[in-house]
């Protein structure tokens, strides 16, 4: 019994985690990542938003204002109902109509989603979770840990052949293999890793085959006014669900929806972990046992959330001129990265690449589904000292003026040279 530790079999590193230290091993000058998830300026350093720095500049690190106490369990209630207006936005205004929405804070995106397999594993009790194909990686391992009972599904999403998303064979599988109660995890905008969204009549389509056969969506939303530089558009598909679940007539009640929520992108907050997780039910559902539940899972897991980090998006959120300079610094990180997906696509055309590269530019948000092959990517690194994910997604916070035209030569010649 005594070796049986030592016995464990080497799980292989996460592969972008793998990649950064494949990078950071490379001595060559004109090494490129394109593999990590992270915000980059134009000089490829990490970007402190203004709106960040001036609330680190202010009384917020004052010992004399702040304190350093525990925050309650569900988490700091000031941030979470700007977390949750942020999400649902004019819903929420609307007082005519009651509301089922309670919100608990999470160890960012990820701790939202670990959180949501918990509590649907332990008591929804799906038979199915469905996720894209292909998705976040860590969605997969996340219900595998927390939910291992439930039995993971993948629905598709990307249509290799036409470098596109593939609502077809999406709203067959949800039709042919989905039962009530079963769960699908959706990306709200900014799908990792394709960068393909649905359009709104898409979204439409989505949301009445999940409301007519009672299935229950996750929203993952990690990239709010980071995908396309307004907060609304890239929440529309959250409100639209909400309000075709809860609020158009139907003869098959919805179990309800969550969102998980991450402040890491749109706040440049990556190592602080701030993120919430909104669970909303049919209005005039009793949530007092579902929070109960929610207490529980979270006192078990880390008693309570960080504080940090919630100061400093609470913070900017409740004043008007802070989150002015926030919603500008949206702007900023949208137009670098449409304006990176442009000169690449630019690049490739003018090298006479062979293919169609105009899904660089259809696409949306940080990352890009490039359609090269498993071999080219591979050359890519080896030969070029271009690291990207095996499946061809890159990363374009990783490109800039001076090494766009170096990449795209690169990917030239492993089109020309490479299966």
């Amino acid at each position: 019994m005594a070796g049986t530790l030592s016995a464990l079999p080497v799980i292989p590193l996460d592969e972008a985690y793998a990649l950064t230290a494949a990078y950071n091993a490379d001595s060559h000058p004109e090494k490129v990542l394109l593999g990590a998830g992270v915000y980059r300026d134009e000089n490829l350093k990490p970007w402190v938003l203004p709106s960040v720095k001036k609330v680190r500049k202010s009384e917020i690190l004052h010992e004399t204002v702040v304190d350093h106490e525990y925050l309650p369990i569900a988490g700091a209630p000031g941030f979470l109902k700007l977390a949750q207006q942020l999400i649902f936005g004019p819903i929420l205004d609307d007082t005519s109509r009651s509301h089922a929405i309670t919100s608990v804070q999470s160890i960012s995106g990820t701790g939202a989603n670990h959180l949501a397999a918990l509590f649907l594993g332990h008591y929804l009790r799906p038979a199915h979770v469905f996720i894209s194909n292909p998705t976040w990686m860590n969605h997969h391992v996340i219900w595998e840990l927390a939910a291992p009972s439930v039995v993971r599904k993948t629905y598709p999403y990307y249509n290799p052949a036409t470098r596109s998303m593939d609502l077809d064979a999406f709203l067959a599988e949800l039709e042919t293999s989905a039962v009530a109660n079963d769960v699908v995890i959706l990306h709200a905008c900014a799908h990792n890793p394709t960068g393909f969204d649905p359009t709104h009549e898409q979204w439409d389509k989505i949301a009445e085959v999940i409301r007519r056969k009672g299935l229950f969506p996750i929203f993952d939303t990690a990239y709010q006014g980071f995908a396309s530089g307004d907060l609304d558009e890239d929440a529309w598909a959250i409100r639209h669900f909400y309000k075709t679940l809860f609020e158009e007539p139907t003869t098959s009640p919805s179990p309800g929806m969550i969102v998980c929520q991450s402040f890491s992108k749109n706040f440049g907050l990556y190592g602080e972990r701030v993120g919430a997780l909104h669970l909303a039910l049919p209005p005039g559902s009793s949530l007092a046992g579902a929070e109960s539940q929610f207490a529980r899972l979270i006192r078990g897991e880390v008693s309570t959330c960080p504080r940090f980090g919630c100061r400093v998006v609470e913070t900017v959120l409740s004043d008007p001129a802070l989150r002015e300079i926030w919603q500008a610094d949206l702007k900023t990180m949208a137009a670098r990265i449409r304006a990176v997906r442009q000169a690449l696509r630019s690049e490739l055309v003018k090298l006479g690449t062979k293919g169609d590269w105009s899904h660089i530019e259809t696409q949306i948000g940080m990352f890009s589904y490039t359609g090269l092959s498993e071999a080219q990517v591979k050359r890519l690194n080896e030969v070029h000292h271009v690291y990207m994910m095996a499946s061809g997604r890159i990363s374009l916070a990783g490109l800039n003026e001076k090494n766009v035209g170096y990449v795209a030569r690169a990917i030239h010649e492993v089109v020309e040279n490479a299966p």
